[in-house]
């Protein structure tokens, strides 16, 4: 049977924080996390924006490219932000930081942009599988800081990359997956306050649920400076019972921020227990539209299990988080009609096919109500040699031979159907020239040069009439006499044949396999 997961994930507003800017998103393919920044509530729509983007994964056939439908989703999102940002100018800087992982059954595929962490913990040890994308951590890369150091580090949460709707180069790979893994995304809410020993043991112990209600504690006994997300997951053979409806926290779920159910709380009576408790009561002076104090991220993840012996009187879960993703996806379309044609069609530009020829798009992959985020912006002409000159489509000269995917190998056609990392049109321009210069099949040569060379192999061949021109001291003019003229068994026997050394000499020359256009070489006109 095929491994599957076991997942579930929390988010808390913290003690310090007036909203949470946090959002993670738990399924059966999909673990992710964003942690938004920004200020005047825009780093809760942004970290709403990457998280709806990635959500979509979840629903999507398994394939070969996590790591590229990752880097997809996650320029969907980054686009969202750069559209919002467009079109509100007073929200520019926001952004966030995203942490996925995308499961196949046997891999995992991971990308990373931000100072949001990934754990592994495998046979009791627990590894970071990202590296913080920070300026202290730069320092320890360099050798300049320790890791002791860097943690106290008074800068050490200025962030080097992020989602801001700028180009972003995250991380992104590939990780084998097995039975009895668990995994652990967490904002630094969790990571800055709580050490790794201590996660390491709560990992250590329980199911996914006790796991993360004991980690999000451990952060608020720790003061709870920030916003406090996590989302867990166990790798188990056909496990039994096994989640089927995703789980939302944080600014995607629609709920109120502050999650912990005080009467289930260990620590309620602590000192950071109570200023939490504080903290959730006046939430819902605000209002919770669940009737509960400070919403309910905390049965989230127990909500999400497939389990008839359960009776929730609140309204079923999934129709809550579908209900907050649409609300989400709808402020991405309007995100996207109001700045799309002034930002992302002017900004961004991939590599793809169309009409089965190689083209570079501007935009974004993808439509809204049937109508296509992109148009072709640049044709290839390419010739006999392999030279590529770009042209708008409206400018394409006459007699040029068309990049098309015949012209490539098999594979990377796929890499071309597929379709490649978006950027700059240079970065586009460059990657259709690596596509030739790497992946070109040999032009097939016309049929009249192949006659032509036909017809010069056959007349370099002696022609049976062709006799010898006179040698030696017979002069044509002398008389041939009586002895040197042949006897008639002479003239009448048959010619000798050839000697084994003769046939040896003149092997048959051998004939090489007619070439096929489309599979073997391309068609130059």
């Amino acid at each position: 049977m095929t491994p599957g997961l076991v997942y579930t994930a929390r988010s808390h507003l913290g003690m310090v924080r007036e909203n949470n800017e946090d959002s993670a998103y738990a399924g059966p393919r999909l673990l992710a996390l964003a942690d938004g920044m920004g200020g005047h509530a825009a780093g809760e729509i942004a970290s709403q924006f990457v998280v709806a983007a990635l959500a979509r994964l979840d629903e999507d056939e398994q394939g070969q490219d996590l790591t590229g439908a990752l880097t997809r989703a996650l320029t969907v999102g980054n686009n969202a932000i750069a559209a919002h940002v467009e079109a509100h100018p007073e929200t520019d800087g926001m952004g966030c930081t995203a942490t996925a992982l995308l499961f196949d059954g046997r891999r995992m595929g991971l990308i990373h942009v931000g100072d949001s962490r990934a754990y592994l913990l495998r046979d009791g040890t627990l590894s970071q599988i990202t590296k913080d994308d920070t300026f202290v951590q730069s320092l320890v890369d360099r050798g300049e800081l320790s890791a002791d150091e860097a943690h106290t580090h008074p800068r050490r949460s200025l962030i080097l990359k992020a989602l801001t709707g700028e180009p972003v180069e995250p991380t992104a790979v590939i990780r084998e997956a097995r039975v009895g893994d668990r995994y652990l995304l967490c904002s630094d809410g969790l990571s800055d306050p709580v050490s790794t020993e201590t996660i390491a043991e709560t990992l250590a112990t329980g199911t996914v649920e006790e796991a993360a209600d004991r980690l999000v504690q451990l952060a608020l006994r720790s003061g709870g400076p920030d916003n406090i997300t996590v989302v867990l997951a166990d790798v188990l053979e056909s496990p039994r019972n096994a989640p089927t409806i995703p789980v939302v926290v944080g600014a995607a779920s629609g709920d109120e921020p502050g999650q912990i159910d005080p009467a289930a709380d260990p620590y309620s009576h602590t000192a950071a227990g109570k200023a939490a408790a504080f903290s959730r009561a006046q939430v819902a002076s605000r209002g919770d539209a669940d009737g509960a104090p400070g919403g309910d991220a905390a049965g989230a993840g127990r909500g999400g299990r497939a389990d008839d012996d359960e009776v929730d009187p609140a309204p079923p879960r999934g129709s809550r988080w579908r209900f907050a993703l649409s609300v989400v996806g709808v402020l991405v379309l309007l995100a996207g009609i109001i700045g799309a044609s002034a930002l992302l069609v002017r900004s961004n530009y991939f590599v793809t096919e169309s009409d089965s020829q190689v083209v570079v798009k501007r935009g974004i992959s993808g439509e809204v109500f049937g109508i296509s985020l992109a148009s072709v912006s640049q044709v290839a002409c390419i010739t006999r040699e392999g030279d590529l000159t770009m042209h708008s489509p409206d400018a394409i000269p006459t007699g040029c031979d068309v990049f098309t995917l015949g012209d490539l190998r098999e594979p990377a056609r796929e890499t071309v159907r597929a379709g490649m990392p978006s950027g700059s049109l240079s970065d586009a321009n460059a990657q259709v020239s690596r596509l030739a210069q790497d992946n070109l099949l040999p032009p097939c040569e016309p049929e009249e040069r192949q006659e032509r060379q036909g017809g010069q192999a056959s007349s370099s061949s002696p022609s049976p009439s062709d006799s010898p021109s006179p040698t030696g001291s017979t002069s044509p003019t002398d008389p041939a006499s009586p002895d040197d003229r042949p006897s008639p068994a002479a003239a009448t026997a048959p010619p000798a044949a050839p000697s084994p050394s003769d046939r040896a000499a003149s092997p048959p020359t051998p004939t090489s396999p007619e070439p096929v256009p489309g599979e073997t070489c391309r068609v130059v006109n």
